[in-house]
């Protein structure tokens, strides 16, 4: 049993796939059907309807993967800093770099805890290392996995320094402060682009406000939308422009950085 769990603690992550837990599946199959009853509730108001939009939980969960995968690659970004600024640490009291990402290991356990990608990405390596594969490969191929541009860019300058004989000590602590510079100029863009980001779901839930608030103070005002081929017609053509506008909010926000 122990031997399984320690395999297990080595595999390689692959980080093109994300696998939901019963709580998470469970937590966004709720969200898209409690979003097709309120859609369906404010639009239509027929339980037919309701039926035709069962699909939606399935976009909606696949929709919601991508954007956790996004997530998870974000904050592999971050702890990948971290990562380095241990890694240089133990370079320059002396270790060789294939030492100090076994010191490197304890410190992000420590940040970190077990389970996290990173600390999960460095046992893997420590672990290949055993096998005599060189570090400047794995860490090749955790760039390629990860597609995340700063580890990609920080494993093809590894890589380089190491085959040529390069001064690694100063590749590292160069590398971890461009680095370092750079994720701290994008934490300061996304803490100025959260105020937009609220600002644009407020404006979304604005046109669902407005329904709910002509049902609640006028209940016969809308009557004449529900239950009959132009009202259903019209209700659709309001519900994919708003589905639309939403759509275009949440690109011109979401600015990769």
């Amino acid at each position: 049993m122990k031997g399984k769990k320690k395999e297990q603690l080595y595999l390689k992550q692959d980080y093109d796939d994300y696998h939901f837990s019963l709580k998470e599946f469970l937590k966004y199959l709720g969200q898209a059907l409690a979003l097709c009853i309120m859609a369906d509730y404010l639009f239509y108001k027929n339980i037919w309807v309701l039926f035709l939009m069962l699909p939606v939980p399935v976009f909606y969960l696949k929709w919601q993967r991508k954007q956790l995968i996004r997530e998870r690659r974000k904050k592999l970004n971050y702890q990948f800093k971290d990562a380095l600024v241990s890694l240089s640490v133990a370079v320059q009291a002396g270790y060789s770099v294939e030492s100090a990402v076994k010191a490197c290991v304890r410190d992000l356990e420590r940040l970190y805890g077990r389970g996290t990608d990173v600390v999960e990405e460095f046992r893997y390596i420590e672990s290949q290392q055993r096998l005599s594969v060189p570090l400047e490969e794995l860490f090749l191929d955790f760039g390629e996995r990860s597609q995340i541009e700063d580890i990609e860019n920080f494993a093809s300058v590894f890589y380089t320094a190491k085959r040529t004989g390069g001064d690694m000590n100063r590749v590292i602590q160069k590398v971890t402060r461009m680095l370092g510079d750079k994720i701290d100029v994008k934490r300061e863009i996304e803490a100025t682009l959260a105020a937009k980001k609220s600002e644009q779901m407020i404006m979304s839930l604005m046109p669902v406000g407005i329904i709910l608030y002509l049902q609640m103070t006028s209940p016969g005002f809308l009557n004449v939308l529900y239950g009959n081929p132009f009202g259903i017609a019209a209700m659709s053509i309001c519900l994919a422009i708003y589905a639309t506008a939403y759509w275009l909010g949440r690109k011109i926000v979401d600015i990769e950085v």
